[in-house]
């Protein structure tokens, strides 16, 4: 009986990891609508051939390489060991909790973790949206799948310094969304705003994004794929406790979504005198960032109100780079990177087993490693091979340019 028991929870919570999985992986296809809607028509098959691209890659990199070197250290270390090189890697079959039950299969866990990985790509992709060269990106995409996110992955998720200096990030609001926002800036200031965005006496000119019905519902499909991003992080739902753990994250993510939303469009209206609904999608993704650290403590109103604050501070922070010329076409940068922080740095406040010490250590040394990181790979792409298109080629557009066809191309201009 008490084998039977075993199994069932083992293949239930096996079962529950892989759909989550597979709900996270629907974000991916979030992160496409969401990007497509928000550039200009001319440029839309670039970004959805980078976004379907950059999920490849990083999917392949995660089997072949970065998995393992995320996973392969002793606690509390600096770098993560290169040992599987030579044949040492974790080919366990089945992953053990911390009171030696069973969890989940192993390829369960490097399933969830791979589409985490793409998460953190994806949010590069729109920040440098419209101008940058397709081949620079996708080698970028390699180096930080590889090399820059399972590093200062393993620091945290990893068992790594972080982890022992008690660094606490539930679902990623530093480890995957900050960081993939610290690699979007580096590019982003290397490769300089798109033509016509700033004015030379300050000012600022709105490029419009070709499909707003497009971004909404990106925006739709990454609400619904972060019950499964969330969701997934409790491990195992075999037990009442975590049973209830789960249900509690699920509304709380929910909740901090709905508290972004209204905040990011109140604040809207009152600032710009208009419900901007590009405000308003940006507030949904920037309360979802920002529970991510921990969904699981707050009360339902608590995770409202966090993901208010993330609204409000999307809104401000877009406004911000702007007036720092830091061209960030779908709001990436802010949405990931100011909301991240934010939820890395609240959860002290209804986690009790966390502090404000390791969290502000933790929020810092993943922001640098990767900004500095990333900028270093940027620089060199740059160096030797180019980053950005001419002008020529921004103008017709990128489509053209990189993959020689158009998303809608019976609505062009002019040409036969």
């Amino acid at each position: 009986m008490t084998e039977d028991i075993t199994q069932l929870s083992y293949a239930l919570d096996t079962f529950y990891f892989l759909v989550c999985a597979v709900l996270v992986m629907w974000m991916a296809a979030g992160f496409a609508m969401l990007e497509a809607g928000l550039v200009r028509a001319k440029n839309t098959a670039e970004i959805l051939t980078k976004n379907v691209v950059l999920f490849a890659i990083s999917c392949t990199m995660y089997l072949l390489f970065s998995y393992h070197l995320m996973y392969s250290s002793g606690a509390g270390g600096f770098m993560p060991s290169l040992g599987f090189l030579l044949g040492a890697e974790n080919t366990a079959d089945q992953v053990l909790g911390s009171n030696g039950d069973l969890y989940y299969s192993n390829r369960a866990d490097f399933f969830f973790q791979v589409v985490f990985v793409a998460t953190a790509m994806s949010i590069v992709s729109g920040a440098v949206a419209e101008r940058m060269k397709l081949w620079a990106f996708l080698a970028f995409a390699v180096v930080m799948t590889a090399i820059i996110y399972p590093t200062s992955g393993y620091w945290t998720w990893g068992g790594g310094w972080l982890a022992e200096l008690g660094y606490s990030d539930y679902a990623g609001s530093g480890i995957v969304h900050m960081a993939g926002a610290a690699a979007a800036l580096a590019g982003v200031l290397v490769l300089g705003p798109r033509k016509g965005k700033y004015g030379k006496s300050g000012a600022v000119y709105a490029i419009p994004g070709a499909n707003l019905p497009l971004a909404t519902l990106g925006t739709f499909i990454l609400w619904m794929g972060w019950f499964g991003f969330n969701g997934g992080s409790e491990l195992m739902v075999s037990n009442i406790d975590s049973a209830n753990n789960m249900a509690q994250v699920l509304v709380n993510t929910n909740a901090a979504a709905a508290g972004g939303v209204i905040a990011a469009l109140i604040l809207a209206k009152i600032w710009f005198r208009k419900a901007d609904l590009t405000m308003a999608l940006n507030g949904a993704i920037a309360g979802l960032v920002a529970i991510t650290a921990d969904p699981l403590s707050p009360t339902g109103l608590g995770a409202t109100l966090i993901g208010a604050v993330g609204g409000l501070l999307v809104v401000i922070s877009i406004v911000a780079l702007d007036k720092l010329k830091i061209d960030d076409p779908v709001g990436a940068i802010s949405a990931h990177g100011v909301a991240g922080l934010w939820g890395v740095l609240v959860v002290p406040v209804t986690n009790a087993s966390a502090s404000f010490g390791s969290q502000i250590i933790g929020a810092v040394a993943i922001f640098l490693w990767c900004f500095i990181a990333s900028l270093i790979v940027w620089l060199i792409l740059k160096a030797v091979m180019g980053v950005r298109v001419s002008e020529e080629e921004e103008y017709e557009g990128v489509d053209l340019a990189e993959c020689g066809l158009e998303a809608y191309p019976e609505f062009s201009v002019g040409k036969k």
